[in-house]
């Protein structure tokens, strides 16, 4: 089996294709990076695009919402999906606005969705987006009521073909700039959890547990 997704007309990167990779392994792991899903879909003639949870699960996304919320109907009704996970990592000062860009971490999938009814299949799902989320949480909480998972869609979408685009340079100055007197550079962006805060209605002596204060300081 290939480790790279086939590149067609439909994930084939056309701009700046020297950062592109369609290496599987690369694609799996800016998904594990990010947290928040942009999910495009086309209702009516007119396109929509919605931040949604996820979790991966090998080939497959797991994408949570209300089971109510448009964006679940309209994946429900409409299979074909495409979605993209974009980290930022820096910003790029170059010698001419032209040249100054972004440092980043982008992946696009296309794919094929439907929604999760088999109820078991639905708590496997579920728990896969919570410990993506939150890892180690899930086995601290109760069990979830009958009518929140009613309230809950879970959309499956089938990875059918992906992309992911790296930038990690410097700035990339044409030579005729290079002598300007502008200073040229990146100013990196780390995304990261800082430290855990209580609410008002922890009990003395509760603290937070071993997968919770593994999360401080974690960067994305």
């Amino acid at each position: 089996m290939s480790n790279e997704y086939d590149v067609s007309k439909r994930n084939r990167v056309r701009q700046l294709r020297e950062k592109a990779t369609y290496d599987k392994d690369t694609v799996h792991r800016v998904l594990d990076a990010g947290l928040v899903a942009h999910v495009a879909v086309v209702q009516d003639g007119e396109p929509v695009i919605v931040p949604m949870l996820y979790g991966r699960d090998g080939e497959t996304l797991f994408l949570h919402g209300a089971r109510k919320a448009r964006i679940v109907r309209m994946l429900e009704n409409s299979s074909k999906t495409c979605i993209n996970v974009t980290l930022l990592d820096g910003l790029v000062f170059a010698r001419s606005a032209f040249a100054s860009s972004m440092n980043y971490r982008s992946v696009t999938v296309h794919g094929t969705a439907h929604l999760v009814e088999d109820l078991d299949e639905k708590k496997r799902a579920l728990h896969i987006i919570s410990e993506h989320a939150m890892p180690g949480r899930r086995a601290e909480l109760r069990m979830s009521h009958e009518n929140e998972l009613k309230m809950t869609g879970v959309i499956a979408v089938a990875i059918e073909s992906a992309a992911a685009k790296i930038s990690d340079k410097m700035p990339e100055d044409e030579p005729g700039d290079v002598d300007a007197p502008v200073w040229g550079g990146i100013l990196p962006l780390e995304s990261r959890f800082t430290s855990l805060r209580a609410d008002s209605l922890v009990k003395d002596g509760i603290e937070p547990s071993a997968a919770l204060k593994a999360l401080e300081g974690r960067k994305l």
